[in-house]
């Protein structure tokens, strides 16, 4: 038994140098599989799906606002038929027809008519029908000029959240799968121990029968490895999660297998550049920062609107032709009218004054906003460079801890065979062997996610 767990060390320290030394050559490699992840994410993902969708629906707006720049052209036919209502009576007969006679006495003739109508017409139109086509144009009109600019700074500031969501979506992938590999690594690190326990119970058995050790040391041997069963069924329960969590994020079944690289905690990342570096250049990558430049620029825009509907008009010409009668016989009734327009409000209340003063605090409160986000993102650079720094540290003190830790229970181990140690202490050692086993782990990992987290907040693909 000694021996065999000497060559399940040997094989242990032979893999781990096999892969130190590949680790450097295949950098890339090992980051490939979570690359192609990363790109299936921001192809599916169902958050970004919706973001996508808005700068749709805001482009559109963009092409409505456009649109408003082109003639209109109508075609607005009309038909009116009415009854009753209110007439216009004007007695013309009664005046003219006596006049007419007395001149048709004087002159000896029938020349004068004597026969007029009184008018007694409806003022609704009856039978009456007005088929015309409109066109009308705007020559010069600051609201559409303005509102065309303020929805093009609109559309950059969707762009940019879409970008920031790609940027999350990048971060929370990676730490997904990060963490789905440390399930895994917990498991193997369970079993493993679990297969070390059973060894021991096995042994300490032998000794029970050999009555070298009395039968308390099978017992407490039984009941550490049913301890390690409920950690091995919380690990499972965890690997379980984090695989739905991985695949929910790339919009896949949450049962879906996921490729493991074996390799990607063997190649720690390079060193990040300095603090100043990294938070001037989140200064410039940040989409967030885009994002309230674009909401800033629509703000100022919409300062410009106001004001200058207090001080210029809006000029516009247009013109209808068509038919315009009673019946529908075209017969002489063909019009055409040309339009030459101006609209400007000379007092309206100071209502534009305040919208002018409105859209000024707006402008000042985006202003206000982007400058603290500028604040925000030095500060989290600064604290996930400080935080990756930490892990490092970690890792190599974890590091020294398990091969610590080791050493300790391959003596132990040695010693409780040839009967010079207790099985306390075995059992003492061999938790805390396993207890650095998964904190070696739990560092590795932690320091792939911090780095991360910088990538993150630097805004680095």
């Amino acid at each position: 038994m000694i021996t065999n767990l000497r060559v399940s060390y040997l094989l242990m320290g032979i893999l781990a140098a096999l892969a130190r030394v590949g680790a450097a050559q295949s950098a890339e490699s090992t980051s490939a599989i979570l690359r192609t992840y990363i790109q299936e994410g921001l192809q599916s993902n169902l958050a970004l799906k919706q973001e996508s969708l808005e700068i749709n629906r805001v482009t559109e707006s963009l092409t409505q606002a456009k649109a408003l720049f082109y003639p209109r052209l109508t075609f607005n036919p009309t038909y009116s038929l009415a009854a009753g209502g209110r007439r216009l009576q004007f007695p013309v007969g009664d005046m003219i027809n006596p006049i007419y006679a007395t001149l048709n006495q004087l002159a000896g003739s029938d020349r004068f008519p004597t026969n007029i109508p009184n008018v007694n017409e409806l003022l609704a139109p009856n039978n009456f029908h007005d088929t015309k086509v409109s066109v009308q144009y705007a020559v010069f009109n600051t609201d559409l000029q303005y509102n065309y600019l303020i929805q093009k700074d609109l559309l950059s500031a969707q762009e940019a959240r879409k970008r920031v969501v790609e940027n999350e979506l990048r971060y929370n992938i990676a730490t997904a799968y990060y963490q789905y590999l440390q399930t895994l690594d917990a498991l193997r690190i369970y079993d493993n121990n679990r297969q070390v326990l059973n060894e021991l119970a096995r042994l300490n058995e032998k000794l029970v029968k050999n009555n070298v050790a009395t039968k308390d040391v099978v017992t407490s041997t039984r009941y550490e490895i049913s301890k390690l069963d409920q950690q091995l069924a919380q690990a499972d329960k965890n690997r379980q999660t984090a695989k739905a969590y991985f695949n929910f994020l790339l919009n896949r079944d949450l049962t879906a297998d996921i490729l493991v690289d074996s390799l990607l905690t063997r190649t720690l990342p390079a060193a990040p550049a300095s603090l100043a570096e990294l938070q001037q250049s989140a200064l410039q990558s940040r989409q967030e920062l885009k994002q309230l430049g674009g909401s800033l620029r629509a703000s100022q825009n919409a300062v410009k609107l106001n004001e200058a509907t207090i001080r210029l008009p809006n000029v516009y010409v247009g013109g209808n032709a068509g038919f315009q009668g009673f019946g529908y016989t075209f017969n002489n009734q063909a019009y055409v009218v040309g339009q030459v327009g101006l609209s400007w409000d000379l007092f309206k209340g100071y209502e534009k004054r305040s919208k002018v003063q409105q859209a000024k605090i707006q402008t000042e409160l985006v202003q206000t906003k982007l400058t603290e986000v500028e604040k925000q993102v030095q500060l989290q650079v600064l604290q996930a460079y400080y935080e990756l720094d930490a892990a490092n540290e970690s890792l190599a003190a974890s590091q020294t801890g398990l091969i610590n830790a080791e050493q300790t229970f391959r003596l132990i181990d040695s010693k409780y065979r040839n009967g010079q140690a207790l099985l306390v202490e075995y059992l003492r050692f061999q938790n805390d062997q396993q207890t650095a086993q998964i904190q070696q782990v739990l560092t590795r990992y932690d320091l792939l996610i911090k780095r991360a987290a910088l990538d993150r907040v630097t805004a680095l693909p």
